[in-house]
């Protein structure tokens, strides 16, 4: 898979999606991942949650647990067992389904979604 249009459910994230220069291409790619850290209260917790969008350098998650900006998760990729710890870095506003969070590898991972991203700098990249 790589990187793809927007679709109509996800005119809620245009803004973010255009914001700034990205250092990775981004797909809407949609996989479960199972992430663990702590909440807004402290509470450790586990939850198994779906990814929006995903980049060589994190993604965007549906969360049920309220976390913290800057709080640190642990991704671990069911298909691979594999886990990659982020930071969290933004944070949308909660709606019926849980609150989209943005998460930032501590080191890039492009291969840790399974998806093949594209080039930075290549002319059809969404940025």
């Amino acid at each position: 898979m790589t990187v793809a249009g927007r679709r109509a459910d996800d005119d809620a994230m245009n803004e973010v999606i255009s914001a700034t220069p990205r250092r990775s291409a981004r797909a809407f790619h949609k996989i479960r991942v199972q992430a663990q850290g702590r909440t807004h209260d402290r509470k450790k917790f586990k939850e198994t949650c779906e990814t929006v969008v995903v980049s060589a350098h994190g993604g965007l998650l549906l969360l049920k647990h309220e976390v913290d900006n800057g709080e640190m998760l642990v991704l671990t990729n069911p298909l691979t067992q594999e886990e990659q710890e982020c930071r969290v870095v933004y944070l949308g506003e909660p709606i019926e389904r849980g609150q989209r969070v943005g998460v930032e590898f501590l080191t890039p991972a492009p291969r840790f979604w399974g998806v093949e991203f594209r080039e930075p700098n290549s002319s059809s990249n969404v940025n």
